[in-house]
């Protein structure tokens, strides 16, 4: 490592290089092509950054050309190229889709050392000749599992044809995947395959919890979940359109949420990005193409709002957290059939999935218990020989005017009124109704003589 490096290393506060940053520096020096596996979060960025640079000449325009999937990572890698490029006087410029062509030409003409882009707008600046790769000595397509399938793989052949014929290459993954067995093949040149995710002690603990909850109400779970203190979470979902939905929603009844899509303009995606990273907002709501390789430091959780359908998007969507040693939760919603499905998926895999529940404001693994409610007190009933000696109608008086039990002997409670006894109302005319037949034997006895 240089000395500049060296010293910029222990700045950042890092005590030693990780797995993947000690086992590809000596062969990517060395003019090796090299294929590098690390977990996610294990510092490939910076394996691949130190090295790299060693070799360039400042002032002796493009050498090394990045490639990224979206546009988020083409602008994080840049961030941290440029910081360890500045101190040996080299350009970094990032040239992604969205952004606005006729600016990016204009840096072109700086002659940068240093390009980090997205393959389709890389390629459409090659084809218009605004970019020139003839002086290219090193490529390294990041996340290689995801760029090297369907048409993206054509784009990174092409650019790759239009450099010369000896540049040098870099492969880094966080998962293994077929195409990555046949580099040879695709790229007419032999690769070193360097796996160090055996080997690789950067992942913090992360949990991976199971809740049960149907589709109609995980809008509900998400905000039931801000009431937990300090959390944020980055929300994974499968479909753009419920992704619009659940954001749209949450907009209107002024959730601390914000959406990362594709479809956004890249000034919409970068503050999206920036105010989550800063904790203005606390949930992120972003799909798999949008967050692939996102590193957003002591990130405390990650949701499947829609689960993945394979293993590798499983480990990219929880690679998000638990990064440098951090502590980390994933949390998959779904029904019970899908929770099955995640499970079957999984089962090859080292992670431990556990049934979670939400019970005040806490996620826990202990499955909360029914508290039953308490039968009121029931009145006995009155044997046959009672009911017989009791006049008709004093029996259902007696139990309708019982008190409750527990109130009988308590000093100060409060007497409740008897509903079934009813208050008599005295009239006149039953006032005067022994003084109309006073009068009426009087009046007789007169009569009679």
């Amino acid at each position: 490592m240089l000395k500049q490096f060296e010293a910029h290393f222990k700045d950042l506060g890092y005590t030693e290089p990780t797995a993947i940053q000690t086992a590809v520096y000596e062969p990517l020096a060395g003019d090796q092509n090299v294929l590098g596996l690390a977990p996610t979060g294990s510092g490939k960025t910076v394996a691949f950054t130190l090295p790299a640079l060693a070799n360039l000449l400042p002032g002796d325009g493009t050498q090394l050309i990045v490639l990224e999937p979206s546009q988020e990572l083409a602008i994080q890698t840049s961030r941290v190229m440029r910081d360890w490029a500045k101190l040996l006087n080299l350009k970094v410029v990032a040239l992604t889709g969205g952004a606005n062509v006729k600016r990016q030409t204009e840096r072109l003409k700086k002659r940068p050392e240093v390009i980090v882009g997205t393959p389709g707008r890389v390629l459409n600046l090659v084809s218009d000749r605004k970019l020139k790769l003839h002086l290219v000595s090193l490529l390294i397509v990041d996340e290689a599992d995801d760029l090297l399938t369907g048409d993206t793989l054509d784009t990174v052949r092409s650019i790759a044809q239009d450099m010369p014929a000896d540049v040098q290459l870099g492969f880094f993954s966080a998962t293994d995947t077929p195409i990555l067995h046949e580099l040879e093949q695709w790229f007419g040149q032999s690769v070193t395959r360097i796996d160090v995710r055996q080997e690789d002690n950067t992942q913090g603990v992360v949990r991976h919890g199971l809740l049960q909850v149907g589709m109609g109400k995980r809008d509900q779970m998400l905000k039931r979940m801000l009431a937990i203190p300090n959390f944020r979470a980055l929300v994974f979902f499968k479909q753009a359109n419920t992704l619009r939905q659940t954001a749209t929603r949450f907009y209107h009844e002024h959730m601390s949420a914000a959406s990362l899509t594709s479809d956004l303009r890249q000034v919409q995606r970068e503050k999206a990005l920036q105010d989550f990273r800063l904790g203005r907002t606390r949930l992120l709501l972003t799909t798999d193409v949008a967050a692939r390789g996102l590193d957003i430091p002591k990130l405390p959780a990650v949701i499947n709002y829609d689960l993945p359908t394979s293993v590798n998007e499983y480990v990219h969507r929880v690679g998000r957290t638990g990064r440098m040693g951090e502590p980390g939760q994933v949390i998959s919603l779904g029904d019970d059939h899908d929770l099955r499905d995640l499970k079957k998926l999984l089962k090859d895999t080292d992670y431990d999935l556990v049934p979670l529940y939400f019970s005040g404001r806490t996620l826990t693994t202990e499955k909360p218990v029914a508290v039953m409610p308490q039968p009121a007190a029931t009145t006995a009933k009155p044997s046959a020989d009672a009911t017989a000696k009791t006049p008709k109608g004093a029996g259902k008086r007696a139990v309708a005017g019982e008190k409750p039990a527990g109130k009988a002997n308590t000093p100060h409670a409060k007497q409740e009124p008897n509903p079934s006894k009813k208050k008599k109302h005295k009239n006149r005319h039953t006032k005067n109704k022994g003084m109309r037949k006073k009068w009426r034997d009087r009046d007789a006895q007169q009569s009679q003589q």
